[in-house]
């Protein structure tokens, strides 16, 4: 299945699950009827910053937009195969964003993130319905993220930690590609203690 047609199907099961109109998620994430209309129907290219403008809305992971929607006929594979994992990119940034996780239940999503040099990604995130932690660990390369009003330059190695609860800005600031692996969980309040 078509990258494309992937989110059009999964962003509509996820609206159609919690009972909201077009005009209902369009006013919740601030995208136009218009345009969440032409992405479920498979006929837009959406940029990273409307999908988690979208996500956001949903109370899910920008990664969960990526999952395959269709019912297994059997229990799912605990193994994702490198060859059937859904990769992305995003037509504003260019950078490149691949899915590993396996279809089987887990409270852990793993990503892959290709970003390319120069480029510069921010995600207006705020509260979320759901509280979602998410780690970024720098393979190759060097990022800049900002988070809220924190700041920090990262190198391959580094790993930080964040809440997706408010405005992130992930920047490339060199002349060379970066690779990173975004790990993600939502957790249930009554389960976190910091």
């Amino acid at each position: 299945m078509d990258i494309h047609q992937r989110i059009a199907q999964r962003l509509r099961e996820l609206r159609d699950g919690q009972g909201l109109s077009l005009d209902a998620l369009a006013e919740r994430s601030q995208v136009s009827r218009s345009a969440i209309s032409l992405i479920e129907r498979g006929q837009s290219s959406p940029t990273a910053a409307v999908l988690d403008r979208l996500s956001s809305a949903l109370g899910v992971t920008l990664a969960s937009l990526f999952e395959d929607s269709a019912a297994p006929a059997a229990e799912p594979s605990p193994v994702s195969r490198a060859s059937e994992q859904p990769e992305w990119t995003d037509p504003a940034s260019g950078y490149v964003r691949r899915n590993l996780s396996p279809a089987a239940r887990s409270p852990l999503q793993l990503v892959e993130v290709h970003f390319p040099p120069g480029e510069r990604v921010a995600y207006d995130t705020g509260a979320r319905d759901a509280e979602i932690h998410q780690q970024v660990w720098i393979i190759e390369g060097t990022m800049e993220m900002t988070v809220g009003d924190a700041h920090w330059r990262l190198n391959a190695g580094d790993c930080l930690t964040m809440r997706l609860d408010c405005p992130i800005v992930y920047h490339n600031p060199t002349r060379r590609p970066a690779r990173y692996l975004v790990a993600l969980t939502t957790v249930s309040a009554a389960h976190w203690r910091p």
